[in-house]
């Protein structure tokens, strides 16, 4: 018990402290602010056709349990995956797997603080939630049980669900975090977009959503008097308020059989860890790298008079920058499993054939986000070697390898979108194509300065996940390459946000240099 309680502890306290989770947190309170737009705000999160609740306590506490228990499960899956990875580096899993600590139990304990880190950020959004309620407030009384309902019913076994889910990906997937990311992509878009028969398959709702928004769109049938269906949305939508109407929401009570469900779902994910840790390799890793047995070559000795120093190459100095980016490029492709090329071979095929305006809203950011892992990577990876002593000392760091970096990644970006790019050129559209060079740019210069800002890998994955799912969800404000608008002050405005990125990219290793 000791063990597993030091696990847990040293494990949460080591995510915290984090710069990551800490610019994840502030991240959090900004979108939890959102969650409950103010009374003459331009958009909404929860609508039903026309209809918006009245802002009581009910309404807060439902709507805000609600966006926690979907976009906290969105991003926290990236945020709390690699803890065992972790241990694999620092090279403590081969101590933990020294003591008498059970494979389930070492699991468990990796489980329990991944929960505590999202249920930490969760209660920050709930307390938010509460300050909204006292900001926004027009005369409705404070009732703290419909805030402490749907937060305890809905978003606890949510955030365990996801807890789980990332320790199994790990111990069945090892350390390939490509794929544990893609299939995550996947497996949330599937989960999120299920929608229920009737009124018992609500038990089979991970996010324990539908229910509540069921009892929404029933609230607002009544008012209306009509059985279609009311046009439920959940998201940020801009724009449509002014027709708006209001109406009274009292929250929901839940049946016992739901309360049941979500209980059952918190049992079915340990059934799931008990079953992975019979599978848990327990830290005994191959390495990556074996020692071969090579035959014995005997030189013969020479003396000093044989050589003819005239036939020795002869060395020069360059300082050209072409065969940087050549190199950072090559690491680019060469990043993860070959196996991964096929993926993106077939979807530069589907921008060539699929309708255009389908390839450049669905499939290139798809297809962009399965490089994740290699933008992620790119001014972070001498960290990560402990070879930034190394590479900060070469000459001209700023001028030359920062900028050889970003020009891979920036070639990488448009390498992958030629075939739509030749696709709107023939067609004599130049704007389209200028925004997927933009947002090329875009997505390159965010992912280095995220990645020297933390020093890591994680907040850009969790932000670039989010990014490209509102963007598959046609949310015109996270739009960066184009796919829903084609102005050329929106050209600008990118231009604008690329160059804030790359200055503001440039200072931060900079000083980064002069620390050194």
């Amino acid at each position: 018990m000791k063990n597993f309680i030091t696990i847990i502890t040293s494990d949460y306290l080591q995510r915290t402290r984090s710069y990551a989770f800490l610019i994840t947190l502030c991240i959090s309170l900004v979108i939890a602010y959102t969650f409950i737009p103010s009374p003459d705000a331009n958009y909404s999160t929860i609508r039903i056709g026309d209809y918006l609740g009245f802002y009581n306590s009910s309404w807060i506490g439902y709507v805000s349990a609600l966006m926690t228990s979907i976009f906290l499960s969105l991003i926290g899956f990236y945020l709390v995956n690699g803890s065992i990875k972790n241990d694999i580096d620092s090279k403590i899993g081969q101590i933990i797997a020294t003591t008498k600590i059970s494979n389930f139990a070492y699991l468990f304990s990796k489980t329990i603080s991944n929960f505590l880190v999202l249920i930490t950020i969760a209660f920050v959004v709930f307390i938010m939630s509460i300050l909204l309620f006292f900001l926004y407030n027009d005369g409705f009384s404070f009732e703290i049980l419909q805030f402490i309902t749907p937060y305890s019913i809905i978003v606890i076994s949510s955030l365990f669900f996801i807890s789980v889910l990332a320790v199994l990906f790990e111990v069945f997937l090892g350390q390939k975090s490509i794929l544990q990311n893609i299939l995550f992509f996947f497996l949330f878009g599937a989960l999120a977009v299920y929608q229920p028969t009737n009124d018992e398959n609500f038990y089979f709702d991970v996010f324990g959503t539908k229910i509540v928004t069921h009892k929404m769109e029933k609230t607002v049938k009544k008012i209306t008097g009509k059985e279609e269906k009311s046009g439920l949305t959940i998201g940020f939508v801009l724009g449509n308020i002014s027709n708006t109407k209001h109406f009274t929401f009292n929250g929901i009570n839940f049946p016992p059989q739901f309360i049941v469900s979500r209980i059952s779902w918190i049992a079915i994910s340990l059934l799931l860890l008990g079953v992975a840790s019979l599978f848990f390799h327990r830290f005994k890793i191959k390495e990556r790298f074996q020692v071969r047995k090579h035959k014995k070559i005997t030189l013969k000795t020479s003396t000093a008079n044989n050589i003819d120093i005239s036939t020795l190459p002869k060395t020069s100095l360059s300082f050209k920058i072409l065969p940087l980016i050549k190199t950072e490029f090559l690491l680019l492709i060469r990043h993860g499993h070959k196996w991964l090329w096929i993926l993106n071979i077939g979807g530069m095929i589907a921008l060539c054939f699929t309708p255009i305006s389908i390839a450049h809203q669905m499939v290139l950011p798809i297809l962009w986000f399965l490089q994740v892992s290699r933008w992620s990577s790119l001014v972070t990876k001498e960290r990560i070697y402990n070879t930034h002593f190394f590479t900060f000392s070469s000459y001209q760091p700023l001028q030359r390898l920062l900028l050889s970096q970003i020009i891979s990644g920036i070639l990488l970006a448009i390498l992958l979108a030629i075939p739509l790019l030749f696709r709107y050129i023939l067609q004599f559209d130049f704007v389209p194509a200028i925004s997927i060079i933009f947002g090329g740019v875009f997505i390159v210069s965010f992912a280095v300065l995220t990645g020297m800002l933390t020093k890591g890998k994680k907040l850009f994955e969790i932000l670039f996940f989010l990014i490209t799912y509102a963007n598959l969800n046609t949310i015109p404000l996270v739009d960066y390459f184009g796919g829903l608008h084609d102005q050329y002050s929106y050209l600008m405005g990118i231009l604008v946000i690329v160059t804030l990125l790359l200055t503001m990219s440039y200072i931060v290793r900079n000083l980064e240099l002069k620390k050194m």
